[in-house]
């Protein structure tokens, strides 16, 4: 769709690269539309990391297929506005409905919602058959993403979703921290934990629509949840978790994106959640308190150490 220009057929250079990276329109949209995704994906993440809603958000970006397909039919194309009010209205639909089921059955809410989603995933493929050839419609492109074609409409909700979940989202940091460590002590604080929990779902169905085109309804888990889950290795401090996160998450989008444009055969979506994944593991085996690493060295000194102890106990007491 778009021309990457010629730099697999020349030698690697880094300042060409970067130049040429920047030098293309749609290229200079998508950075900006990625660094600004992966910023609200990352900040949200701290909130669904710790809430242990990373299911829930899994079945949300699924369930969105159908809303995007009926946006697709009944808009008649390629329309922002259409996918955006289709993939918000599926997605909502599914979380209130698994949550009713929870209260009219014996079901709990996890399993309803993996019930929901999977159904509502399936009525997406099926509906996207239906879409007629001349739209020039890929269903990869909803699965995985194609943030190389964001349009301008496209960043203005990228734009629009941030505003509205970052500032939203720090006006109730005070409750929101309460319900995520002690929902009891908020309760009886007064705090209303089951809003907030609607809130989050609102915030996470918002971030996701932003994502649909850049990562796609598969992988836009991983933008999500994948920087806040690095940070929550490396760091105890909540604030610290919250914006390294959303750095995290923007500095990934870009960096996955310029791997993208590097190597023609990465995908872009593929790309930007393979980067945060090294960075997981990097976290989860060299994190200075929680890696693999500093735990197997804390181990072998507690035995070096008890070792010690008891060969001075078994000396002064033959």
């Amino acid at each position: 769709m778009f021309s990457r220009g010629s730099i697999t057929d020349t030698p690697y250079e880094p300042m060409n690269f970067f130049h040429d990276l920047w030098s293309h329109e749609f290229m200079r949209r998508a950075l900006a539309g990625g660094a600004l995704i992966g910023f609200t994906n990352g900040f949200l993440g701290t909130f669904i990391v710790l809430r242990r809603m990373s299911l829930m958000a899994d079945a949300l970006s699924h369930s969105m297929l159908p809303g995007l397909a009926l946006g697709l039919l009944v808009a008649g194309g390629l329309s922002a506005s259409g996918l955006f009010l289709g993939g918000i209205t599926a997605a909502f639909l599914v979380a209130l409905g698994a949550m009713l089921l929870a209260r009219t059955s014996r079901l709990k809410e996890d399993a309803s919602l993996a019930i929901l989603y999977t159904v509502a995933f399936s009525a997406g493929v099926v509906l996207l058959q239906f879409v007629p050839k001349s739209k020039g419609v890929d269903l990869q492109h909803y699965l995985f993403g194609n943030i190389l074609g964001l349009s301008d409409a496209d960043l203005w909700i990228a734009y629009g979703v941030t505003l509205a979940v970052v500032p939203g989202l720090l006006l109730l940091l005070r409750p929101l921290v309460l319900t995520l460590f002690d929902p009891m002590v908020a309760r009886s604080q007064g705090v209303k934990v089951d809003v907030l929990h609607v809130v989050l779902i609102a915030a996470s169905v918002l971030a996701m629509i932003s994502s649909a085109q850049s990562v796609g309804v598969v992988l836009m888990l991983g933008l999500l949840v994948t920087p806040a889950a690095t940070l929550y290795l490396l760091t105890d401090k909540f604030t610290t978790m919250l914006w390294g996160g959303a750095f995290l998450g923007s500095a990934g989008s870009v960096l996955g994106l310029a791997l993208s444009y590097r190597f023609e055969k990465i995908p872009s979506g593929a790309a930007i959640v393979l980067v945060l994944g090294a960075c997981f593991l990097a976290a989860w085996a060299f994190g200075p308190r929680y890696g693999l690493v500093a735990r197997l060295r804390k181990r072998r000194h507690f035995h070096e150490e008890s070792l010690s102890r008891w060969e001075h106990q078994h000396h002064d007491h033959p």
